[in-house]
Order: C-alpha cells, then sequence, then structure tokens
C-alpha cells in the first residue's frame, strides 16, 4: 500500500454496517484520470439532534429497547432557541430504530439524512473531490481505504458511457438487449445464429440466462462510468432485475462485482456501485425541456429529425412479429433506440448539463428533481455554522397560506405598440435585497427593532443570513457563464436561482414558514403595483402586469426605434427610484433590475371567453427578430396541446390577418369560409386529432370519464389486447358515435370541430374588439 492524493468526481454513494461492529463504511466510487476508484471511510457514526431537556427520556427509552448511542451535547440550537444534543449511532439499524422509538415522544431533528449525503454536505463537496489515504491497486480500479475527502470544485470529469436499450414481451419475458457507446456496439438477441449482411452485431444467445449472462460481461468488459437510456430505470432496469430474480441469477455488473440493486415504493431506487444510471427522460425534465410527448419517438423526432425504425400503432404486436418472424430487423430496432439516445444526450448536452447541476447542488448525477434537496444541500451546512439545527415540517405553527404572484386584471383590446418592462429574476431578487431567508428570520424576530419588516409580523436579520450572499455568487457566476459563454453553466443557475422561492414555499420543505413565503410574493405585489404607479404618473397606461412583468401602451405613431428608447428610459428611470425609495424606506441596497424586453407592435389582450372582462395569462403579439416578423402566443390556444393542429393553424392564420397594417373586419371571412369549407371536404382530416396524456390508471376513471378515456374503452371493447400506461398520450378524434381512438379511418363529426375548435377561437376576436357577431355554423353552411 502507498500513500497518495487523487482528483476524481463521484458516481455513487453507498452506506453499510462493517463486520465486527466497526460503525458505519461509507463507500464512494469515483470517476478519474486515473480510472475508477473506489473510497473507503470507516468507523463513521450517522447523527440525528434532539432538545437537551430530552435528553435523559431519550437515554432511558435507548436503555429499555437495549440501542447503542452516544449522546454529545452541543453548540447548536433549534428554531426555538433551545440547545440541542447530538445522537450518534453506530450502526443504521439503532439509528432508525432510536427513530421509531422517540416518535411522538422526543423531537428528532434532521433525522431524515443519510450519512453517506451528510458527509459530503459538511464538507461542501459538489461532485469533485481530493481524495487521500492508503492506496492499493486492484484489478480495473484503485482502492483507497482510511480515506479522507475535500471537495475540489475545479474538476470536471470526462465520463464514459454506454446506451441500453431491452425489447421484451408484454409480461417482460426478454428478446434482446441492445448496448451502444464507449468501444461497445453489440445486440444480444435470443435465437438461432442467422447470417448477417451489413455491420450489426449480433451475439445470439441461447435463452434469457445466457443473455444476461452475457449483458454482465458486455458491461464489466467495457466498465462505463455511466449507463444511460430512455425510462431506463422505471422500465428496462426494472424488467432485467425482475427477469434475473424469477430465473435465480444475481447481476453483478456493478464495480467490484458488486450486484445490481433495486429498491421500489413510491419511487424506484436503483444502486448500481461504481456506476451511475441517468435516464434520458429525467433528465430533459431536470434541464426544462418541454415536450407534448417525452416518448423516444416523439423526442428524436423533434430533436433529430429522426424516426424510430418502428412506427407501427402498435409498437408491441410489431416487436413480437418481429422476434418470431424477423430478427434482424428487431436487433436494428434495438440497436437503434440505443444510438438516438446517444444523440440526444449529445446534441443537448446532458451529460454536461447532469455535470454542472451535482457542481452547483451536489445533487446525484442521476437525481430527478431535487429542488429540496438541493436547497438544503447548500443550506444545512451553512445553518450549522451559524449555530442552529434545521426544523422540522411545521415548526413554525402558523397555518396561513402564502399568497402567488401579483397578476392585475388587463385591458382587452387590439394595440399598435405594446412595451413589456420585466424584472430579472424578481424574487431571488426580493430576497437578496430585503434579506429574507429562514436564519434572517429567525435572528430577526429576537431582535426586531434592527431588522427589516416583511410580511405577516415577519422580520429579517440584517447581518445574520445566507440566501443573500448564495444568491449573489450564483448571480455573478451565472453572468460569468454567460460572458464565457458556458450556456449549460447558465441554465442550470437559472433553474437553481428560479426553485429558491419555489423551495421556501413548498410545505415538503423542512424550511417552509409562511412568514417567509409571503415576505417573498407580498413584496412582490408591492412592488408591481408601485411600478405601475410610477409608470402611470409619467403618462403612460399599464393594460396589464404578470407577477414580474409590466404591459406598457405608448403612441400608436411611434416606429420601433422611438419604442425602444422609451422603453429603455422607463426601465432606467424606475430602476433609480426603486434604489432611492428602498434606501430611504429601509436603508438598503436595492438589487431590483427592471430591463426593456420586448416590444411588440401589433399586440391583441383577449377578453375571458362570453365576456367582456380581460383574461389573464393570455396574448398574442408581434415582434420582429432578424428582419422577420414573429408571432408570440402566451397561453393560447396554438399553444396548448388539447387543441388540434387544425384549431392551431387556424389561429395562427387569423392573427397573422388581424396584425397587417391595412386589416379590415371583413378580412376575416374569407378564412372563416376558407376553413370551414377545407373541413368539410376532409382536407384537414389528418390535422383533427385531439392528443391528451393519460393522467391516471384507466381503473382509476369511474365518475368522470373524459373523451380520451372514453375512446379508450371503446377501442380496447374491439381490440381487446389493447393496452395503454399512465403517462401516455392518447390520439383520439369526434366521430358521429362520440370520441375514438384515431386510426386513420373513422368517420369525423364536423360540426363537432367547428362548435369545440373554430368557433371559439374567431369568437374571441369578434368579442374583444367588439365586432358584429357571426354565426360561424350558419357562415359555413352559407359558403359550402
Amino acid at each position: 500500500m502507498t500513500q497518495a492524493i487523487y482528483q476524481g468526481f463521484i458516481l455513487s454513494r453507498q452506506q453499510y454496517q462493517a463486520k465486527y461492529g466497526h460503525g458505519i463504511t461509507l463507500c464512494y466510487w469515483l470517476s478519474s484520470e486515473n480510472g475508477p476508484i473506489k473510497v473507503l471511510i470507516e468507523n463513521e457514526s450517522a447523527v440525528f439532534f434532539i432538545p437537551q431537556s430530552a435528553q435523559l427520556l431519550a437515554q432511558k427509552l435507548c436503555q429499555q429497547a437495549n440501542i447503542t448511542v452516544e449522546f454529545k451535547p452541543l453548540a447548536l440550537r433549534h428554531f426555538g432557541g433551545e440547545v440541542c444534543t447530538g445522537c450518534y449511532f453506530k450502526n443504521n439499524h439503532s439509528f432508525y430504530q432510536a427513530k421509531q422509538l422517540f416518535d411522538n415522544k422526543v423531537t428528532v431533528f434532521e433525522g431524515d439524512i443519510r450519512h453517506s449525503d451528510r458527509f459530503l454536505m459538511e464538507r461542501f463537496i459538489k461532485g469533485g473531490v481530493w481524495v487521500s489515504g492508503k492506496v492499493e491497486h486492484k484489478t480495473g480500479y484503485t482502492l483507497i481505504t482510511q480515506a479522507k475527502l475535500k471537495a475540489n470544485s475545479d474538476y470536471t470529469p470526462s465520463l464514459s458511457s454506454v446506451s441500453l436499450d431491452i425489447e421484451c414481451d408484454a409480461q417482460g419475458v426478454l428478446f434482446s438487449i441492445a448496448l451502444v457507446g464507449h468501444g461497445l456496439d453489440v445486440v444480444m438477441m435470443i435465437g438461432e445464429p442467422q447470417t448477417v449482411h451489413n455491420a450489426l452485431n449480433i451475439d445470439w444467445c441461447y435463452d434469457e440466462i445466457n443473455l444476461l449472462q452475457k449483458l454482465s460481461y458486455y458491461l464489466c468488459q467495457s466498465d462505463p462510468d455511466v449507463i444511460v437510456g430512455w425510462n431506463v430505470i422505471e422500465f428496462d432496469f426494472n424488467v432485467i432485475n425482475a427477469r434475473a430474480q424469477a430465473l435465480g441469477l444475481t447481476l453483478n455488473f456493478g464495480r467490484d462485482k458488486q450486484p445490481l440493486n433495486i429498491r421500489t415504493g413510491h419511487f424506484t431506487r436503483l444502486i448500481l456501485p461504481g456506476r451511475c444510471v441517468i435516464d434520458g427522460i429525467d433528465m430533459l425534465k431536470n434541464a426544462t425541456y418541454r415536450f407534448e410527448s417525452y416518448s423516444l419517438a416523439n423526442v428524436a423526432q423533434e430533436i433529430l429529425g429522426e424516426s424510430k425504425l418502428i412506427q407501427s400503432d402498435n409498437r408491441l404486436n410489431e416487436i413480437i412479429r418481429q422476434f418470431n418472424q424477423d430478427k434482424l430487423a428487431l436487433a436494428e430496432y434495438n440497436r437503434q433506440d440505443c444510438i438516438l439516445v446517444n444523440r440526444i444526450f449529445a446534441k443537448l448536452n446532458l451529460f454536461e448539463f447532469a455535470v454542472v447541476r451535482t457542481q452547483l447542488t451536489a445533487l446525484e448525477l442521476e437525481k430527478m428533481g431535487g429542488s429540496v434537496a438541493a436547497f438544503t444541500n447548500l443550506y444545512l451546512p451553512l445553518l450549522h455554522r451559524s449555530g442552529y439545527v434545521a426544523p422540522n415540517l411545521g415548526d413554525h405553527g402558523l397555518s396561513f397560506e402564502s399568497p402567488g404572484g401579483y397578476v392585475m386584471d388587463s385591458t382587452p383590446g387590439l394595440y399598435k405598440n405594446i412595451l413589456v418592462l420585466d424584472f430579472k429574476s424578481l424574487y431571488p431578487s426580493i430576497m437578496r435585497t430585503f434579506c429574507i431567508d429562514p436564519l434572517g428570520l429567525i435572528n430577526g424576530l429576537n431582535n426586531s427593532e434592527e431588522a427589516i419588516p416583511g410580511f405577516n409580523n415577519a422580520f429579517f436579520s440584517r447581518t445574520h443570513h445566507h440566501l443573500p450572499k448564495l444568491i449573489q455568487h450564483l448571480t455573478d457566476t451565472r453572468q460569468k457563464a454567460k460572458d464565457t459563454h458556458q450556456p449549460m453553466l447558465s441554465q442550470a443557475i437559472k433553474i437553481i436561482m428560479n426553485s429558491l422561492y419555489g423551495v421556501l414555499g413548498s410545505k415538503g420543505c423542512k424550511f417552509y414558514d409562511p412568514r417567509l413565503s409571503s415576505s417573498i410574493t407580498l413584496r412582490g405585489h408591492e412592488i408591481m403595483q408601485t411600478t405601475r404607479k410610477w409608470i402611470e404618473e409619467m403618462g403612460y397606461e399599464v393594460i396589464y402586469g404578470d407577477t414580474d412583468s409590466t404591459f406598457i401602451k405608448v403612441d400608436d405613431e411611434l416606429d420601433a426605434e422611438q419604442c425602444n428608447e422609451i422603453g429603455n428610459v422607463l426601465a432606467k428611470t424606475i430602476n433609480s427610484q426603486w434604489q432611492e425609495n428602498i434606501k430611504q424606506r429601509f436603508n438598503l441596497i436595492s438589487y431590483l433590475e427592471l430591463e426593456f424586453e420586448t416590444h411588440y407592435s401589433p399586440f391583441f389582450m383577449p377578453t375571458i371567453r362570453g365576456k367582456k372582462t380581460g383574461s389573464k395569462k393570455r396574448y398574442v403579439g408581434q415582434v420582429i427578430k432578424n428582419d422577420k416578423a414573429q408571432l408570440i402566443f402566451k397561453g393560447m390556444e396554438t399553444v396548448r396541446s388539447d387543441w388540434t393542429v387544425f384549431a392551431q393553424e387556424f389561429q395562427k392564420e387569423l392573427f397573422t390577418t388581424l396584425f397587417k397594417l391595412d386589416f379590415k373586419p371583413t378580412d376575416i371571412f374569407p378564412i372563416l369560409k376558407h376553413y370551414t369549407s377545407a373541413l368539410y371536404k376532409g382536407e384537414f382530416d389528418k390535422k383533427l386529432i385531439y392528443k391528451k396524456r393519460l393522467g391516471q390508471h384507466l381503473h382509476d376513471y369511474i365518475k368522470n370519464i373524459p373523451p380520451h378515456v372514453q375512446a379508450i374503452k371503446k377501442y380496447q371493447a374491439i381490440n381487446p389486447h389493447f393496452d395503454v400506461q399512465r403517462g401516455q398520450v392518447i390520439e383520439y378524434v369526434y366521430t358521429l358515435d362520440g370520441a375514438e381512438i384515431a386510426t386513420g379511418d373513422n368517420t369525423l363529426h364536423y360540426p363537432i370541430y367547428i362548435e369545440k375548435q373554430l368557433t371559439p377561437i374567431a369568437q374571441m376576436i369578434f368579442e374583444t374588439l367588439e365586432l358584429q357577431d357571426v354565426d360561424i355554423q350558419g357562415t359555413q353552411l352559407s359558403f359550402l
């Protein structure tokens, strides 16, 4: 054994009981320039905290239950002000046993934090580490025992990855498994060997046992850091694990021949020591990509312009047919899915995003969501250094709700020039300006005379807080990322900053306190209302406002250059007024930053359907980008997936016409004539499909049966083998017999489409502009 210092990036983390009772062992696997590194930290203790006044009771309860625990008085307090005692356990079983034993008897703080996470958190380790200790070179990896870890924020890994995809029947019986990447390009297929006439590499397998054994072999030989796929954890690995258990196999394709371990519950937790498994769908959502459907077929088409090799409406039946009759075609299909996943990850830089997200938040690479966990990772070690432990859910004892963002009433109509002024990162700016922070609230309440007043009897310390500095650091880092052309880092920071209010406003976060969240949103209300007042005092009309954006009408005669100049002057003036206002009222520096964001010309704000009141969060505007006019739809049918392509195209054409300089109300009639006439001639048949996601399991729809579920049940009555899963997007149409699954040969009920799709869109314009009502059904009939 030798001593050395290495640097690496954490891929997986586990904790387990050491042999002979010598504490808890933490195991971290690293990706490094020197290959995989296995790091062991021995003789650790898990910890939670209790009020010091409850220590005698806790000792008595543990003695009665024969639980070994060490109690240590600490210089830490809970938010109620009482000093705490640390309870240290040498094994996980005692830790969880004591938690259960103390329930409703002794208050436990931070009992939900795994020690393998706490160990990293308290050392501010976010992915990258320096590691030292006793080094031993093993076959395929380096082992470091008696290890010491230190944060290494500068280390960025080069991750090796393999894409995995399986094919199976409806019961999960495996047909084939494909692996592509990191030196692998193979399809393992059950069946008799066949001659392959192209570059396809098929490894023929006798049966499922042989198939799974070869999977283990290839993964261990290639030894990737990361395995990727599409729904790969919930589906592919779940199926693989279930088949292995049914066949009596242990899948030892973790590093150091460690077994795959899958735990199911509210969600699937996959543990594969030494490797990370990243699901493409989860990573897209983490990076805030939005798709109508997250199926590989849809995302590949939208991002790559490529299609899956099987495009049948009943893909499962075709997969079974190919396995029985055309195994080479199935192998091509299986391999192509792996290739598509690799290309999506590469095109969208998803590995880079996963790494920078971990470097910012300390979340595991594969973690889905995790806003609350990210906040805890960032905030908790700072809180401890300030002498406090984290509160439990509901410790604040308050029952009132925080309001949402401020939304003004709108003034509907068609406008020539609308300017939009937007507060940049309004909620984080409020938190930074007014020192809104969990620790700041506790300290502020204890010294309210010197504190910054919030809302609902909240006060915030001017000096004892952490979030303002954290937000400042994130803001500066994001600006640097923009200046140095690091889009993934900039995007990751934007997501984190936008989530800060959401976390503090979430009842699932232990730091939630309605005084905190309401002091953010109500300050936002005040800022938006005051900003409107100041703009109106300057002689401009505000027609709408939403959370952080203000919509301002300026003269019709102004050209684009003049509008832009006014927008910039308004933003500069309002920013100066806020700096002066906040300095005078609170003796604080304002970090509010109003920007001139958009000049819409023209702009349309509709009424609420059937009323004269202006709508909210719905509008259409035209902007000029690269000397081309572009329509921007917000909240309208054009951007909603539950409206047909027919309706969306109709709306786009209506507004293109409406926004012409020489528009006359009669210009709408030729469009109505064309769409209604062409509809009845069948020219729009392929564009009349509704798409709706199945929000529940099919059997959960009992009382209220929406149209897409009605369509499924009708189709299943004729095709009993047709199966759908929760989350699946259902395509259906309206026929003379009601909603039916879209098959391409449905007899469509055109009047329904006039009533439900065309009429509401046209009437929105007529109602808002107070034009004469038109009987579109009657108009349509006269056109035929």
